[in-house]
Formats: structure tokens, C-alpha cells, sequence
């Protein structure tokens, strides 16, 4: 299978991260091709990127080329993520321009790291990065005037070993230093395998006395990507999900269109798999909203869909036992009300969802089987259930709310 999409092997091919906006006609031009060169489905992943389905090794370059030929900012380095949004007045620092600064202190390292490194800087916006795992984390904490930024590595805001407080002009100096630990450490580690071999000490010597060890780390924040965002001067933006994270190229084509015929200037990624459309005002939101709910997509974040995770599954991945998405759609119709609920993985990789989820529907060679609360991962095969899958799997969710 062909690397990257410019062939340096950081990710699969037909998996792309966005650095900034894509002008909303790109992004058009961006789904004809991943029609032309791809079998049409296109994903938008929890984090926030792209990933195009049915390349071959054929296909795949073309692909890379029609994207390379298109005015889009690929970053095809090491993922430094940063809320998707514009510059926001409850932002409380230039996350974008810190991110800048930062890839390119990384670039002029050179560091060897593993494919999945990541950086994630959290500006304190509408869009909160705290749920986001990534081996080295800022995010902004303090005063909205003099805003300082808490280190922390490998993991989530609640999972990442803290390390303390940094300047913002010692960041992206400090961000490289820690990534050269991991370097140091081989071509696979990450940040939370060195963490939890040998604690925060080896980061914390890396940055010295640049962090400072006294502080009050804050609570998690948990934000909506759908619906309205306001921007500066009036201006709003529109964020839809895609139903499990997926959809057909043509749909997102028409949504561009209707964006586009209606004053929308760029299409951005957004995590949980959610398309951002603007700047537009308030009234054209909503007219742009029913017309996205029109074509399947998700415009209500209470949205039973969105209580489930589900890979692409059969026929779209070569790994997949079972229809993932297909079930997914069918289990969401009779959900009752509450929280995250459920992962159906088409295989025993669990890529949709790789923590312990309430209940999982797993996908085998044998058929699927329901597994409650532990990592797909973790477990064994064993022997698959012959019940009705969708009427027992909500028959637990269901005794689950009861109990709680």
C-alpha cells in the first residue's frame, strides 16, 4: 500500500490533515476527486482529518497529485492540531501562528519520530482540544491578559502526565526539546509509553527551567462542534457532522455548492468528524443547516447517531467482517436518550474507538459478538451470538440507562 500523500510514509495513503481553511470551491474540487480516483466515501475522523476511501495503489497517486495541484494546505509532518475555527474573540492566544512557529522548529530538527506523534495547542476557543490524545499538549490557563500555557505529554487533558507552566515565547523551542526525548527513545515511542516507563522525569529535564512546576491544573472542557460559531465581526460559522463519521462524496459536493451559493468562503475539518462551513450570517446558518440535514448530514448534536462509534466496516475496508455503519444507522433509530453508548468495530482492530466502550458490537469471521465494557483489543475471540443483533444490543443500552 502506497505512503503518504507526498510518499514520505508519515500516514496511509488517502489520509490528509488540513493546516488551515480550504476555499469552499478547492474543497468541491477536493471530493471530485476522491470520486474520481477513490470508490466516492470520504470520512471525516474524530481528530479532525481526511481520509479518502477506495485508493489503490494506482489510484492513489493521481489522487495525491489532484490534491498537490489544488490551493490546500496539506501538513504532511508531524500533526500539530489547533482548534479549526478563525481567530476567535474568546481565544485567548494566536494557537495558529504558535502552530506555524512550531512545525517549523520541528521541520529544521529533523527529528526521527513515530508515524503518530502529535502536538495538539488548545487556545482556550469554542473548540476545546482537551478530549484530543496527543504526546505533547498546551493548552492556554490564567489570565485572558496574560494567558501562560500547561505542558503536559501522552495523552488527553485528563490522561496526560502534567508537567507545568510554559511561556508562550519558550513554546515551540519546548515543544521540539520534548519530542527529542522520544526520538532519543526510538522510531516508536510515544509519549505515553515513555511516561509510563519512566514518568514525566525525563520531559521535565528536557525543559528545565523554562516549565514551572507549581500549578492548578483546570477541569476538562467539553465543547459542541455543531451548530453556530461566532466569528469576528459578525460573521458565524456552521458545523455539521457526518453520520459516523462518513459520507458520499457527492453529498459533500452539493453542501460546498449550497455554502458556496450562499456566501460561504472556506470548508474546514473539525473534530468529532464534523465539517465547519463560512463566514456566513446568522439567517444563511440556519437555511444552510436544513439543507445539510437534507442530505443526511447531522445538524443536532442530540442526534442519537452520534452516541455511536462505527469504523467504515464491510464492504469499505478490506479488514471488515460486518457492515458497521449499516448496523449503525439501524441501531441508532431505536436508541433511547442518554450518553455514548456504543462501538461496532468491523474487525478486531477497534479503530473507531480504541478505549473500553459500554458495549461493543465486534465483528468476526464467525459473526458479530457483543462484548460490555472492556477494549476490543483486549479480549478474545469467542463464541459469536446468534441473537437478533440490533434488538439485543438496544435491549442492553436500554437496561444499562435503567440502572444507572
Amino acid at each position: 500500500m502506497p505512503l503518504g500523500p507526498h510518499g514520505n510514509g508519515r500516514r496511509p495513503a488517502g489520509a490528509y490533515r488540513f493546516i488551515w481553511l480550504i476555499a469552499i470551491d478547492d474543497f468541491a474540487a477536493l471530493c471530485a476527486a476522491a470520486r474520481t480516483h477513490g470508490n466516492g466515501l470520504m470520512e471525516v475522523t474524530a481528530r479532525g482529518s481526511l481520509q479518502i476511501r477506495g485508493l489503490t495503489a494506482t489510484s492513489a497517486p493521481q489522487f495525491a497529485s489532484a490534491v498537490a495541484a489544488l490551493d490546500v494546505p496539506v501538513d504532511n509532518h508531524v500533526p500539530v492540531l489547533v482548534s479549526p475555527l478563525p481567530a476567535h474573540p474568546t481565544a485567548r492566544f494566536d494557537a495558529r501562528g504558535l502552530a506555524v512557529e512550531t512545525r517549523r522548529a520541528i521541520d529544521a530538527r529533523g527529528l526521527d519520530l513515530a508515524p503518530k506523534v502529535s502536538v495538539a495547542i488548545d487556545d482556550g476557543g469554542p473548540i476545546s482540544l482537551d478530549s484530543l490524545a496527543a504526546d505533547i499538549r498546551l493548552r492556554a490557563v490564567g489570565a485572558d491578559t496574560a494567558p501562560q500555557l500547561l505542558l503536559s505529554v501522552g495523552g488527553d487533558h485528563e490522561t496526560a502526565a502534567p508537567l507545568g507552566l510554559a511561556r508562550f515565547e519558550d513554546a515551540a523551542r519546548l515543544v521540539v526539546d520534548l519530542l527529542a526525548v522520544l526520538a532519543e527513545s526510538g522510531t516508536h515511542a510515544r509519549a505515553r509509553d515513555v511516561a509510563a516507563r519512566e514518568g514525566p522525569h525525563p520531559f521535565a529535564r528536557a525543559g528545565g527551567s523554562r516549565i514551572e512546576a507549581t500549578f492548578v491544573r483546570p477541569a476538562m472542557r467539553i465543547t459542541e462542534t455543531i451548530g453556530l460559531h461566532r466569528l469576528h465581526g459578525g460573521a458565524c460559522a456552521i458545523g455539521v457532522a457526518l453520520p459516523f463519521g462518513q459520507t458520499h462524496a457527492l453529498d459533500l459536493i452539493a453542501l460546498a455548492r449550497v455554502a458556496g451559493a450562499n456566501g460561504a468562503d472556506w470548508a474546514a475539518l473539525a473534530p468529532q468528524r464534523t465539517l465547519l462551513l463560512g463566514p456566513i450570517d446568522e439567517m444563511t446558518a440556519f437555511a444552510l443547516g436544513t439543507a445539510a440535514d437534507t442530505l443526511g448530514f447531522i445538524v443536532d448534536a442530540r442526534d442519537a447517531r452520534r452516541r455511536i462509534a462505527a469504523c467504515a466496516g464491510a464492504p469499505a475496508c478490506a479488514s471488515g467482517y460486518i457492515r458497521s455503519r449499516e448496523l449503525a444507522a439501524r441501531i441508532a433509530e431505536r436508541l433511547p436518550q442518554g450518553g455514548f453508548a456504543l462501538h461496532i468495530s468491523g474487525c478486531s482492530k477497534g479503530c473507531a474507538y480504541p478505549r473500553p466502550a459500554p458495549v461493543t458490537i465486534l465483528g468476526t469471521a464467525q459473526g458479530p459478538r457483543i462484548i460490555e465494557g472492556e477494549s476490543v483489543a483486549q479480549l478474545p475471540y469467542g463464541d459469536p451470538y446468534t441473537d437478533d443483533i440490533v434488538a439485543e444490543t438496544v435491549r442492553r443500552i436500554a437496561a444499562e440507562n435503567e440502572d444507572a
